[in-house]
């Protein structure tokens, strides 16, 4: 509140200094208001770093709680140019020989020569359907086969084009087969510098043996003579590329695969084949990512530490304390977060039984942080990883120091959490402290209005009083002055 600062001036009187006092006096409740507010306010935004900082430990706990990270096999290939392999979380370690006989490759089935690739030829409905090859002899020359009997795939349905007017040249051809995707096959036009040097080519978009094509027309005697190829009958065009499946032996086990991607021949790999020849297939256990995620979970523990230190500190020299010393939530946190990392875990799985972080080389320190002993715990990863999943992970998710922290946490930073509950305790109580605030600011300023009001006519009225004194010794003075005088 604005002070009048030459109050006093015309009585004499140190009437500002006294309402200056006054002022001071009457602003100490509001001084002391908002010196909690500052207190409330500080410890909420401590309980904010505080709830990121158990947000991020809960993230690096789920992590050591989730069974998955114990299963990350990394796949190595001997013979890169023969195959390349990744591994999911069902793979488990070992080696695997093995010997690629033949790669999975697309049919291709080539027409005969055309002079011109935008005469018209003729028209009708060509309908093309897919299967397998068995019997008969192949003769490499032709390209044809003799005494086969053709097996359509029952998985695949057939899928038929309209040759007419706007495309029945042999670019209207490829083009028409090119914009149905449902063919499932690719058309291209070779020259091959003949006579009649265009020929019309078709690929299966599949490789394997059941992708063998089966081409049927129903019009005119030029498409039919065209396209029309049946491997168990008549075959006007020839077959430049046999749809073959890839064969491979896994540690002496035949294997055959459709296509060049070959998946669960070994439980959770995919390998890619790109070449024949022999390789070993090594799959090894990655322990660098479970290392790493115990460092990230103790380093975010520290981190942790460091934080309900600084804010519960208190310091003896200036007798000050930080926002959170003492507070009821932050201990009741600590406590359950060291109960729970004390609390031994039931043996279970394969392997030596692990129950402690002790044993794997995390340990507690006198400052309450943790530290880690990187020899002990390589040593548990590769000897016990089994033990150590059980010691951080269960299937249950109830089991594990992983799962039961990051559950803990959980609660902790829920919206029904004690954090929570703090939080909006102290939001609750800056409420009513502002509401209070406003009141007393009110109730002083009306206080010390009535206080300047009243100095102010104190001022006037004595003010008023010495110049008539003044007044009045002046006219005594004369007074005095005359009668002397005679």
């Amino acid at each position: 509140m604005t002070l009048v600062t030459n109050l006093g001036a015309a009585s004499g009187l140190p009437l500002a200094t006294l309402l200056s006092s006054i002022t001071v006096s009457e602003n100490m409740p509001l001084t002391a208001m908002s010196n909690q507010q500052s207190a409330y306010n500080a410890k909420l935004s401590a309980y904010g770093v505080i709830q990121n900082a158990l947000s991020t430990l809960q993230a690096a706990a789920a992590q050591l709680g989730n069974p998955t990270l114990f299963q990350n096999v990394t796949a190595t290939s001997s013979a890169t140019s023969v195959l390349s392999a990744t591994a999911t979380a069902t793979a488990g370690a070992g080696n695997y020989a093995i010997n690629v006989s033949q790669l999975a490759q697309a049919q291709s089935l080539a027409t005969g020569g055309v002079a011109s690739t935008t005469a018209a030829i003729g028209s009708g409905t060509v309908t093309l359907q897919f299967g397998s090859i068995s019997g008969g002899t192949l003769d490499p020359a032709s390209g044809k086969y003799s005494g086969a009997t053709f097996t359509a795939d029952s998985t695949r349905a057939a899928a038929s084009i309209t040759i007419d007017s706007s495309n029945n040249t042999l670019a209207g051809i490829r083009d028409a087969i090119n914009k149905n995707k449902a063919l499932g096959v690719t058309a291209t036009i070779v020259n091959d510098g003949s006579d009649t040097p265009n020929r019309l080519v078709l690929t299966s978009t599949q490789t394997g043996a059941a992708s063998t094509m089966k081409i049927s027309v129903s019009g005119d005697a030029a498409l039919s003579n065209l396209l029309s190829n049946d491997p168990a009958g008549t075959q006007n065009l020839q077959q430049t590329v046999e749809g073959k499946n890839a064969q491979l032996t896994v540690n002496g086990i035949a294997i055959t695969s459709a296509s060049n991607t070959v998946k669960e021949a070994v439980q959770g790999v995919t390998m890619t084949l790109t070449g024949t020849g022999p390789s070993t297939l090594s799959l090894q256990s990655n322990t660098a990512a479970v290392q790493a995620a115990i460092s990230n979970f103790v380093t975010t523990y520290n981190s942790l530490q460091t934080l309900t230190k600084q804010y519960t500190a208190f310091d003896t020299t200036a007798q000050t304390q930080a926002p959170l010393t003492g507070d009821a939530t932050l201990r009741n946190i600590q406590t359950r977060i060291r109960d729970t990392m004390n609390t031994p875990q039931p043996a279970s799985g394969s392997g030596a039984p692990l129950t402690m972080l002790a044993q794997i080389g995390v340990t507690f320190q006198a400052d309450g942080t943790m530290a880690i002993d990187s020899t002990k715990l390589t040593s548990a990863l590769s000897t016990n990883l089994s033990g150590v999943q059980n010691l951080f992970s269960s299937t249950s998710g109830t089991t594990g120091f992983g799962s039961t922290m990051s559950t803990l946490l959980t609660g902790f930073t829920a919206s029904n959490g004690p954090l929570k509950s703090a939080t909006d305790g102290l939001n609750s109580s800056l409420k009513t402290l502002a509401t209070q605030m406003t009141s007393t600011q009110s109730l002083i300023s009306t206080t010390i209005a009535r206080y300047t009001k009243q100095f102010t006519d104190l001022d006037t009225l004595i003010a008023g009083m010495n110049q008539t004194s003044s007044y009045l010794t002046q006219q005594f003075a004369a007074i005095n002055g005359t009668t002397t005088s005679k």
